[in-house]
């Protein structure tokens, strides 16, 4: 593990998508009333005010929407892989559903294995879960994206 590295804090909305990712599924919130998709997740629905809520769990599959490669000057344990790409996935089940992440050739490796100027908006990707990473508050898996195909 690389020490250093952000990890979120995880609340009672937030807890269960990071539960689900260590066990290799990717689920977003959705409304158990209306039936509408929500990330991040709340506790009320934004189009039907409901408090009624559940984890749906969807392909993993999707679209780069967008990316960014971020320089140094970042934190010690970031700088290390920098440059290195932090893409935005609009997922194929609701294209207003956008996750953020890596873009790796593999589910543990590093986020500066993919060159940056090889990414193009509108590839096709795929989730992938790499190994839990443990800053002292318990395990945190952080969803990332492989090149579908």
């Amino acid at each position: 593990m690389i020490e250093g590295l952000l990890l979120p804090d995880l609340d009672e909305e937030s807890a269960p998508f990071f539960h689900y990712a260590a066990q290799g599924q990717l689920r977003v919130q959705r409304c158990a009333a209306c039936g509408a998709r929500r990330m991040p997740p709340r506790p009320m629905c934004p189009r039907c005010r409901s408090f009624d809520r559940e984890w749906e769990q969807v392909s993993g599959r999707g679209t780069i929407w967008s990316f960014a490669v971020p320089h140094p000057p970042l934190l010690p344990a970031y700088a290390e892989m920098a440059p290195y790409n932090v893409v935005v996935v609009e997922l194929a089940e609701d294209p207003g559903i956008r996750l953020v992440g890596n873009l790796v050739a593999t589910a543990g490796g590093r986020l500066d294995e993919v060159d940056p100027a090889d990414i193009r908006i509108g590839e096709p990707v795929q989730v992938v879960f790499p190994p839990p990473i443990d800053d002292g508050r318990g395990p945190v898996v952080l969803p990332r994206w492989t090149r579908l195909g």
